[in-house]
């Protein structure tokens, strides 16, 4: 018997204006896994994702190390093989393809089998 929990659908954030503290900015290095944050990395804080953390997200579009973020949820990444989705978010009216974004999020998604879903 599986158990149930109710997380909320990222997918709701799709094409929305979405606010996140980012707590790997880029440049940063991951604590563990040794890899360097090409682009930053944060969280929306208070929105659980069923990993027990924080729902994480990738904003692109940005070169210079952020400590907040507000920008338009364009996709998300979903892990296949993981708990974890992620969202995509980017400046205002900035866009990238499916393959600019697989690019620029490599550096950590390697190590999973994930997909990229839009609205």
């Amino acid at each position: 018997m599986f158990m149930t929990h109710h997380f909320l659908d990222p997918r709701m954030y799709l094409g929305k204006m979405v606010t996140v503290q980012i707590d790997r900015p880029m440049g940063s290095r991951h604590p563990s896994g040794g890899f360097v944050y090409p682009v930053n990395y944060g969280y929306i804080q208070g929105v659980p994702a069923p990993d027990g953390e924080d729902l994480d997200a990738y904003v692109l579009g940005i070169f210079e190390p952020l400590g907040r973020f507000t920008g338009e949820c364009i996709a998300i990444v979903r892990r296949v093989d993981d708990l974890e989705d992620k969202l995509v978010l980017v400046p205002k009216g900035k866009s990238y393809t499916d393959e600019q974004i697989s690019a620029l999020i490599e550096f950590q998604e390697r190590f999973f089998k994930s997909n990229i879903e839009r609205g």
